[in-house]
């Protein structure tokens, strides 16, 4: 490895040290509404998200609600003695890339079949500290 690679490599290091996430992989929600539910909570306050999407009537919601807790929990287990009220915690970024895609058969009229794609998706939610 190169010097500046080497050198960029631990400077990601270190500013990762105050991030904590969590991977929903193979969610079975269609990206286009995964992403509707993540744009309503990026960037807010962790506990303000967690009630946005707890009395949001969206599936995806639910699956995101749990993601969000597991981030929490992430960074309460890299940050020991510390507590998320206190430290200001927010949503830092929420990506959600397109997975594989289910292909199926829906039968059509006159002996016809129409391809129906069943999408999933991976969601990475970033949880950060404002201070």
């Amino acid at each position: 490895m190169g010097a500046r690679k080497r050198i960029k490599a631990e400077q990601s290091k270190e500013a990762n040290k105050t991030v904590s996430f969590a991977k929903l992989n193979n969610c079975p929600t269609s990206p286009r509404k995964m992403r509707l539910v993540a744009d309503m909570v990026r960037g807010q306050e962790v506990f303000k998200a967690l009630s946005m999407l707890k009395f949001s009537p969206q599936e995806a919601s639910r699956r995101l609600e749990k993601l969000l807790k597991s981030a929490i929990a992430n960074w309460e287990a890299k940050n020991e003695g510390l507590r998320p009220e206190e430290n200001n915690l927010v949503v830092k970024s929420v990506m959600v890339d397109s997975a594989r895609m289910l292909k199926r058969i829906q039968p059509a009229p006159q002996g016809r079949a129409h391809r129906v794609r069943k999408r999933s998706n991976h969601v990475t939610l970033v949880v950060d500290s404002l201070n």
